[in-house]
């Protein structure tokens, strides 16, 4: 009886034990991909986003028929 008893409590603390780890380590996971996504989306984001606004107003200037020497001579070449 006290045997049987001290078994279910061993396996019950073990259970306790590794799904504490298991949680943990869920944890720790969730709170690194928080962190990455956050930092792409507060820090990098807007860098790109300004880039590509730029980007934008200096190519709106040139006329869309305009190719450089270096594009005339990729496009005959049919590379």
């Amino acid at each position: 009886m006290i045997g049987t008893l001290l078994t279910f409590f061993a396996v019950g603390l073990l259970t306790l034990i590794v799904v504490g780890v298991v949680l943990s380590i869920v944890g720790t996971v969730f709170s690194l991909a928080f962190g990455l996504a956050s930092v792409l989306l507060f820090k990098v984001a807007p860098i790109l986003l300004v880039g590509w606004l730029v980007l934008k107003l200096l190519d709106r200037k040139k006329s869309p028929d305009e190719l450089t020497a270096a594009d005339r001579e990729w496009l005959e070449s049919g590379k």
